[in-house]
């Protein structure tokens, strides 16, 4: 039987037995999380024995998670919100795009060193390429403040896309990213008032359905897109997709977070295990644990 992990609240329980042990860390959302059904059946088809779990940690114990994946021996973990700016100084070391992106979202053990990847960067480049988008030269608008959007706006500088537009709820979170990887600071409130000669616009906000932010929802409805060639939604598996209805509306190509998903899978478990598991093999694998389909359209 494998065993959760749980740092604060709950004792921690020991490690399951046999073969390699990977963790998805983050707070009690992981609970939920698809990433064991996708990276278990990942294991199987790829022949790997070992265990990938939830490891919820409750806000302010992170350091004695730290000490547990390093007591545990882990080979590998993923880190998702809120953990994945936090987490950094309990690194060993980082990879030169996540030094510079300041997000991590995957753990690779190093001998008796754990360092940290961004993956979400290599996915969504990954993706752009399957859905033949070229963004170099091109203008972008990115929604969002958090490690995705550290991610986005990191690929779309090293692609040369220009100029980058970066809107977020908190202004000040917005002025600290582009200071830090790039890109021009928006006001998220006036943007439904302008006229918006951007390319591309991203979503990298964890909110995609009206229901979860119904004033996000409205103001996005009213964006002035004259030249928008696509929308990408970072997120996935929304029935009510408040972007996909945008996109629609507007006869604009519309892109969900399947993709990306499905190559920074495949990035993470290379980095994890050297073996490189066929793209169609990883996408059949998401496909079945989600049971939807993703595909591009208008």
């Amino acid at each position: 039987m494998r065993v959760r992990i749980i740092i604060g609240g709950n004792p921690i329980s020991e490690k399951s037995p046999g073969g390699n042990k990977y963790f998805i860390l983050g707070d009690e959302r992981v609970l939920h999380t698809k990433a064991p059904e996708i990276f278990s059946a990942i294991m199987n088809k790829a022949g790997v024995i070992g265990s990938y779990e939830p490891f919820v940690v409750s806000p302010g114990k992170l350091s004695e998670a730290i000490r547990e994946i390093r007591r545990l021996n882990i080979a590998g973990a993923n880190v998702t919100t809120p953990y994945k700016e936090t987490i950094i100084p309990h690194l060993d070391e980082l990879s030169e795009g996540a030094a510079i992106i300041g997000s991590i979202n995957t753990i690779v053990r190093k001998g008796n060193k754990l360092k940290g990847y961004n993956t979400n960067a290599i996915g969504f480049m990954d993706a752009m390429k399957e859905a033949g988008l070229d963004a170099s030269g091109k203008s972008a608008l990115v929604f969002g403040t958090g490690g995705a959007a550290r991610a986005v706006i990191f690929i779309l500088n090293w692609i040369h896309a220009n100029p980058i537009l970066v809107a977020g709820r908190s202004q000040n979170k917005v002025t600290a990213i582009v200071k830090q990887i790039g890109g021009e600071a928006v006001s998220l409130n006036t943007l439904s008032d302008r006229l918006l000669p951007v390319n591309i616009v991203i979503n990298a906000t964890s909110v995609s359905s009206p229901d979860e932010a119904p004033d996000m929802a409205e103001m996005v409805n009213l964006l002035n897109l004259p030249n928008c060639e696509m929308v990408i939604d970072l997120n996935y598996g929304r029935p009510r997709n408040f972007w996909r209805e945008m996109a629609r509306n507007k006869g604009i190509l519309f892109m969900d977070g399947f993709s990306s998903l499905a190559n920074q899978a495949r990035s993470t478990f290379a980095l994890w295990t050297g073996i490189e598991v066929k793209q169609e093999i990883i996408d059949t694998v998401i496909k079945d644990s989600t049971e939807e389909q993703y595909p591009l359209r208008p």
